[in-house]
C-alpha cells in the first residue's frame, strides 16, 4: 500500500508553497521521519519528512512547481509491501520505467507549455529527477530555440579562410529568473507598507567613539566569559527598549480604528540571507542582558543563512532594527515592517571632524541614524525625541546600565 507524502499545514496565513528541492530519488529507500524534500513558502523554508519507511515510489510534483497546503507530493511504498512484491528470483527482469516524454506523465504546467508551443516532448533535453520533464526544461528549450541563428544562405556563406576561426562566445543580453516565493512576498509586504502607512523618516547622528572604546577595552574579557563577541546591535537593542518605553506610540500599531500599545519589546533584526531579507524576532529584549542578545542574534543569523528559521521566529515583532552599515551604507530611509510603526536604520561608522563642547575640533567615529515611522500614529516630536534618546544612550553607554 502506498503512503501519500503531503504538504503539511505550516501556518494560518500560508496557503501554498513551492517545491524547492527533492532530497531523495524514486526507488531510494527512506526511513520514518527522514527528510524527503524542501518546501519554500513566503516566510520560511521547511523540510517535509517521510510519513513511513519504505521506498520512494513516485514523485508527483517536480522542483519549482507550486502546491497547495494538503496537496500530494509523492508516494511511498511501505517496507512490508515492497518486501512482499519483490521477485523471488534475483534474475527477474525489472520492469522498464515509463518514458518521461509521454504526455500522460507530464505535469499540468509542463503539458500546457508543450501544447501551447506545439513541441515534441521527446525532443526536449530533461534535467528533472529520474528523467522527468520539468517546466524549467521547456522554458530553457524555448530560450535556446530563440537564440539559434537563422541558417545562412549559400550566397552569404562565410569564406573558407574565416570558417576555421572559432566563433565568439557571447553572453545573453537578458536572463529571466523566477522570483523566489520569499522575495515575492517580501516585495508585496514592502509595497503594502508604502501604500498603507503615512511613512516619514527623520535623521540624527551619534558619536560612536565611547562605545568603540568600551568594546575595545572589554571585548576579550566579554568573549572569554560569555562565549560570544560584543557588537553594536545589542547596545542599540537595549537603547531602543529605553526609548520605546518613553515613546510608546513607536512600539504600537494600528488595528482598524484602534491603537494597540505593546507593553513588551520584541525586536526584529533584519538579516540578509541567500534567499532574501528576513527579520527574525528577539523576544523580551527588556529581560535580556547584552551577552544574551548577542548570542540570540548570532544564532538567528546563522539559521537564517541556512534557511532553518521557524515561522514563529519571523512574526510578532513590535519594532525593527536594520543595519545597512555592514554593507557600507552611509544613509538610507528604511521601509516599515508592517504592521509595526517604527524601524531604526543604522549605518556605517566614519571618522569626521567634530566641534566638541569645549570648542576643540576632534576626529570622532560618527554614525547616521534614521527612524522611519508611521505618521498616522507617531508625531514628529515623538520621532525626534526617540532618536535623541537613542543618541544619549549610545554616546554614554553607562546610562543604559543606570537607566537614566
Amino acid at each position: 500500500m502506498d503512503i501519500e507524502i503531503t504538504v503539511p499545514t505550516i501556518g494560518e496565513s500560508i496557503t501554498e508553497a513551492t517545491v524547492l528541492k527533492w532530497l531523495k530519488s524514486v526507488g531510494e529507500t527512506v526511513t520514518l521521519d527522514e527528510p524527503l524534500l524542501e518546501l519554500e513558502t513566503d516566510k520560511v523554508t521547511i523540510e517535509v519528512n517521510a510519513p513511513a519507511a519504505g521506498l520512494l515510489n513516485k514523485i508527483l510534483v517536480d522542483e519549482g512547481e507550486d502546491v497547495d497546503i494538503g496537496a500530494v507530493l509523492g508516494l511511498i511504498a511501505e517496507a512490508d509491501s515492497v518486501a512482499a512484491e519483490r521477485p523471488s528470483s534475483a534474475a527477474a527482469e525489472p520492469e522498464a520505467p515509463p518514458a518521461a516524454a509521454e504526455d500522460e506523465v507530464l505535469m499540468p504546467a509542463v503539458r500546457r507549455l508543450v501544447e501551447e508551443h506545439r513541441l515534441n516532448p521527446a525532443a526536449i533535453p530533461t534535467a528533472g529527477r529520474d528523467g522527468r520533464l520539468t517546466k524549467g526544461d521547456v522554458l530553457a528549450y524555448l530560450e535556446t530555440a530563440k537564440a539559434e541563428p537563422t541558417p545562412v544562405r549559400a550566397a552569404e556563406a562565410v569564406p573558407t579562410s574565416a570558417a576555421t576561426e572559432a566563433p565568439a562566445v557571447t553572453q545573453p543580453q537578458e536572463e529571466r529568473v523566477r522570483m523566489t516565493r520569499l522575495r515575492k512576498r517580501m516585495a508585496e509586504r514592502l509595497k503594502e507598507a508604502q501604500n498603507t502607512a503615512a511613512m516619514l523618516t527623520t535623521f540624527n547622528e551619534v558619536d560612536m567613539t565611547n562605545c568603540m572604546e568600551m568594546r575595545s577595552c572589554y571585548k576579550e574579557l566579554f568573549e572569554k566569559k560569555h562565549g560570544v563577541r560584543i557588537g553594536f546591535m545589542s547596545l542599540f537593542a537595549k537603547a531602543c527598549v529605553i526609548a520605546l518605553r518613553e515613546f510608546p506610540a513607536i512600539n504600537a500599531q494600528i488595528d482598524g480604528d484602534e491603537i494597540v500599545y505593546k507593553n513588551h519589546y520584541d525586536i526584529g533584526v533584519a538579516v540578509g540571507s541567500g534567499q532574501g531579507l528576513v527579520v527574525p524576532v528577539i523576544r523580551g529584549v527588556e529581560n535580556l542582558g547584552f551577552a544574551q542578545i548577542e548570542s540570540k542574534i548570532r544564532e538567528l543569523a546563522d539559521r537564517a543563512k541556512t534557511g532553518q528559521l521557524t515561522l514563529d521566529e519571523l512574526q510578532g515583532g513590535t519594532f525593527t532594527i536594520t543595519n545597512g552599515g555592514i554593507y557600507g551604507s552611509m544613509m538610507s530611509t528604511p521601509i516599515l515592517n508592517s504592521p509595526q510603526s517604527g524601524i531604526l536604520g543604522m549605518h556605517n561608522i566614519t571618522q569626521r571632524a567634530m566641534v566638541m563642547p569645549d570648542g576643540s575640533i576632534q576626529a570622532r567615529s560618527m554614525m547616521y541614524l534614521a527612524l522611519s515611522y508611521d505618521h498616522r500614529i507617531v508625531d514628529g516630536r515623538e520621532a525626534v525625541g526617540f532618536l535623541v534618546r537613542i543618541k544619549e544612550c549610545i554616546e554614554d553607554p553607562q546610562r543604559m546600565l543606570l537607566e537614566v
